[in-house]
Order: C-alpha cells, then sequence, then structure tokens
C-alpha cells in the first residue's frame, strides 16, 4: 500500500476577520490562522499550504485569509 497525496485542492477564503488580535497589539499571521484551522473538525489536519492573510487595505482592521 502507497500513500498519495491528494489529486485536487479546494480554495477556502475566510473574511471579515480582524486583523489585530484582540487584548494585542500583534497582527494576525498564517501560523495562527493554520493551528485554528487544523484544530477544526473540517480539515482533520490536512492542509496542502500555508494560509495567507492579507489585509483589506492600509488603514483597516479587517483581513482576508
Amino acid at each position: 500500500m502507497s500513500l498519495c497525496l491528494p489529486q485536487s485542492k479546494s480554495y477556502l477564503k475566510i473574511i471579515d476577520i480582524l486583523y489585530i488580535m484582540e487584548n494585542t497589539n500583534m497582527p494576525i499571521n498564517s501560523s495562527i490562522v493554520e493551528s485554528i484551522i487544523k484544530n477544526t473538525h473540517i480539515f482533520n489536519d490536512v492542509l496542502v499550504s500555508k494560509p495567507q492573510v492579507i489585509k483589506m487595505s492600509l488603514k483597516s482592521n479587517i483581513a482576508i485569509i
């Protein structure tokens, strides 16, 4: 029996996430998002690539992942 990677990828876009984490002055980063996603029952600890965190605009506090 050989192990192989999935043949297809799905795309997930998460919108309206706070760019600066509550009670801190630190921006959210891909490592934090990845750990949250991997702890959900939907993904079963399988991600093909790191999530990308994109700030909506220079003056905005909202991000897209």
